[in-house]
């Protein structure tokens, strides 16, 4: 008896428990859009206990007929998407370790594309990230054992281990000569998911960057704004957010559009048909945004991002996204075994859906640094004293009084526990630079407007 469990809704993690194991076909079957009919169904039951008793008993090795249904049913779930799949007792189990638990990991969030398994996103402040795993990384090898015709549940496994234990992932990487090898220690998962910063040449504009969606990013994301209640701007950072929790996308979005369907999923069952819609309270239709993406975008930042541009309430800009825009459940099978099905799809407001597409940005700028030039003799108001008292030194032999000049491009580290964005920084980052750009002009249009 197959009951369905109280739903565990969530758009990504997309390395949480997906499968793609390719057991195959067992014969040639009929391709047909339409339902089976009775007789249809009872020929593929009896053609499956015919093969069985087959293998059962003319295969080289000898078999267990629970491990032959157990192998069957993750073949059949993913061959239907490389997102469902059939969980036996440790999986399942794994599973409630993985929601509930602290366990030693990478920080990486990977997923199935054109058949190999890829980096969506290094989570921020994580040991993959550290080490310089990048979004759109194609995982060729884990440690020594090849990933081709391995599954993504699989995969998790081996990257899991003991914090402080190491691993050696072998990528192949765009533009990259050959793969590259990276070792990764292994830590204890610990995710800040909202940082809010200052930019240190535009005072009155806020920078946001929310890494997941956990449980907590809309509460953060108010208490972000509440403290900067004079930005006159905002720019929301989504690049290299996997996804996470449905109810916190909506929220999100909810902040900042007072009516309409935010996001809609929609499936064969009437069950899964359902709106999630926008409400007035608390509503800032007012403030400027830019939201910032890339390839490493998933899911639930798709939702927010894609939907903030349906309602004509953000400019976004960046990379196309991943392109993640289904829904699973969990369905528990007796006590200890479940299935993980894909049971809708996402669409946005527009109703267009995410599901392969992802979301194209308005304006596409792609990752990289914009050069900047300074002419040395070329000094501002601030510098001009400093300038002056240092040219003295160097005509006073006697002058016992210095001068610490302090530039402020290099004042502020890339720490993300810094509050404030250098101008440096901001020149290192061609998406963010053109995004606030973009949010200037913006805020002299709002400011036209009133």
């Amino acid at each position: 008896m197959i009951k369905k469990s109280k739903k565990i809704i969530a758009t990504g993690l997309i390395s949480t428990l997906t499968a793609a194991y390719l057991l195959g076909g067992f014969a040639q079957a009929k391709s047909t859009t339409s339902q089976s009919t009775a007789k249809d169904k009872l020929e593929a039951y009896i053609k499956f206990t015919q093969i069985l008793n087959v293998i059962e008993k003319e295969y080289v090795d000898e078999t267990n007929t629970t491990d032959l249904i157990d192998k069957a049913l993750k073949g059949l779930l993913s061959n239907l998407d490389s997102h469902s799949t059939f969980m036996n007792t440790k999986e399942y189990k794994d599973l409630t370790v993985q929601t509930k638990g602290e366990f030693g990991g990478l920080g990486i969030s990977v997923g199935m594309k054109d058949g190999a398994l890829t980096v969506i996103a290094p989570l921020e402040g994580t040991p993959a990230m550290k080490a310089g795993i990048k979004a759109g990384d194609i995982i060729l090898k884990i440690d020594d054992k090849a990933t081709i015709g391995m599954t993504i549940d699989e995969s998790v496994k081996l990257m899991r281990g003991k914090p402080k234990t190491d691993i050696v992932l072998t990528v192949v990487r765009k533009n990259a000569p050959k793969p590259i090898t990276i070792k990764i220690t292994r830590d204890i998962i610990k995710i800040q998911s909202v940082y809010a910063k200052n930019f240190e040449t535009e005072k009155d504009l806020l920078y946001v960057h929310v890494t997941s969606f956990d449980q907590k990013v809309v509460e953060d994301m108010k208490k972000a704004i509440k403290e900067h209640n004079d930005t006159k701007g905002l720019i929301l950072d989504l690049r290299n957010n996997p996804g996470g929790l449905l109810d916190q996308a909506v929220g999100l979005v909810d902040m900042f559009v007072k009516e309409g369907v935010i996001v809609s999923q929609k499936g064969r069952s009437k069950l899964e048909n359902v709106e999630y819609k926008a409400t007035p309270e608390n509503t800032d239709t007012q403030t400027p945004m830019v939201v910032l993406v890339n390839g490493g975008s998933a899911s639930a930042s798709e939702i927010v991002s894609g939907a903030l541009q349906d309602f004509n309430r953000s400019i976004v800009v960046g990379e196309k996204t991943f392109g993640k825009g289904s829904v699973q459940v969990v369905m528990p099978i007796g006590e200890d075994e479940a299935l993980k099905l894909t049971v809708a799809r996402y669409y946005l407001p527009s109703g267009r859906t995410i599901q392969a597409k992802g979301v194209t940005p308005d304006i596409i700028v792609h990752h990289g640094e914009i050069p900047k030039k300074e002419d040395p003799l070329f000094l501002k108001e601030a510098d001009l004293k400093k300038h002056l008292e240092e040219e003295l030194e160097k005509i006073d032999a006697n002058a016992t009084k210095k001068s610490i000049r302090v530039d402020s491009n290099t004042t502020i580290s890339e720490d993300d526990n810094k509050t404030i964005i250098s101008e440096k920084l901001l020149y290192k980052d061609a998406q963010l630079k053109i995004g606030v750009d973009i949010l200037k002009a913006l805020v002299i249009t709002n400011k036209g407007k009133k």
